[in-house]
């Protein structure tokens, strides 16, 4: 199959880039980051592959984090753990993975899978099944083509490891999963196998890419001390929402997830306004002045306002200057059936979606 290898340099901007398509979720990049650091150093490297290169019966393996993201930064994990759970899928299925793939391109899973695939020595997909980070199992594009769950594999830290053999439909794959990991400490390891002509027809093409391609945007424009959220807007089709100061987080980890509000106010042109993001692990919704100016699957990014990188629903704390921008949602999302799945009443709001890209 046709690869290229994957720099050192391109792993700098992933991360980046996908702690921007985290819209706050997906677990902070930073501690991936530093496993494949070391993993370089010492001698290991990760190739990209296309999609479309892969055979109809080829299986690869969906690796990263299912959790609560503030959980994933006081229990740590490495390459090693999440190959245990990319091997364990492998004996279940009676297979060998041609390649591996992130379960989602935002924050530290864009990462997670490159660390098992630098072990494993396997090429790494170019796609993922939401093109961002989504909190749940039925929000994944091959959820919403119909694809069947599949089994999922699960193991921690401290050796435990589970297999999900067979559920009726992806609500009950998240439900069953979601409750290992909360018995596992609201954090786990997961892999789930796809054929690769699942992978060519569902996937979500090119996630990987540009990840790197907006952290690299980003990473330059620091470089030359250029305004690094102007660069990233003129690599993306987005628009600024806001800026503001965090003045308030509320957040508490309960079912499995992070969830709560971070309020903010105002500053430069929109000074005298508010602003509200409701979280579940990822930013869901947001409200200036209590009306709703973003909402999934619209991705809704939270930026330092100084570096341009991304502040995560964990991380993101009182007096924080922030830039909130929007960037347009994968296409499979914005078809009814998607946003079924992914709009605004899948998350419990009573709200029609409206697009920020609509006007």
């Amino acid at each position: 199959m046709p690869t290229r290898e994957i720099t050192l340099e391109d792993i700098e901007s992933l991360a980046v880039g996908a702690w921007i398509l985290g819209t706050g979720g997906g677990g902070n990049p930073y501690l991936p980051l530093l496993n494949l650091r070391a993993l370089y150093k010492e001698g290991h490297r990760v190739d990209l592959m296309d999609p479309a290169d892969l055979a109809d019966d080829d299986w690869v393996g969906m690796a990263g984090g299912m959790g609560a993201p503030l959980v994933g930064q006081e229990r740590l994990t490495d390459g090693r753990a999440l190959s245990r759970a990319v091997a364990l899928m492998e004996q279940h299925l009676g297979r060998k993975f041609a390649a591996l793939m992130s379960v989602e391109i935002g924050g530290g899973n864009g990462l997670r899978p490159l660390m098992a695939a630098a072990i494993l020595k396997r090429p790494i997909v170019d796609a993922d099944p939401m093109g961002r980070a989504y909190p749940e199992a039925q929000m994944s594009s091959f959820s919403i083509g119909g694809v069947e769950p599949g089994s999922l594999a699960a193991v921690d830290v401290r050796g435990l490891e589970s297999i999900v053999h067979s559920v009726p439909n992806w609500k009950w794959a998240e439900r069953i999963a979601r409750r290992i990991c909360i018995e596992y400490g609201s954090t786990a390891t997961i892999c789930k196998g796809r054929t690769g002509a699942q992978v060519k027809q569902w996937g979500i093409h090119g996630t990987t890419t540009k990840a790197i391609s907006i952290g690299r945007a980003v990473r330059e424009a620091q470089r030359k001390h250029e305004d690094p959220i102007a660069a990233l807007l003129a690599s993306e089709p987005g628009k600024i929402l806001y800026r503001g100061k965090v003045i308030d987080v509320s957040r508490r980890t309960t079912d499995g997830y992070l969830r709560g509000v971070v309020r903010f106010d105002g500053m430069d042109e929109f000074r005298g306004s508010s602003l509200a993001i409701n979280f579940q692990n990822e930013w869901i919704l947001a409200l200036r002045d209590e009306k709703p100016v973003a909402m999934s699957p619209d991705l809704i990014c939270v930026l330092d306002s100084v570096s341009g990188e991304a502040v995560g629903s964990e991380t993101i704390r009182y007096g924080q200057r922030v830039t909130a921008i929007a960037l347009p949602a994968p296409a499979i999302y914005l078809t009814p059936k998607g946003l079924e799945h992914v709009g605004p009443r899948a998350f419990g709001y009573d709200l029609d979606f409206t697009s920020v890209f609509s006007s």
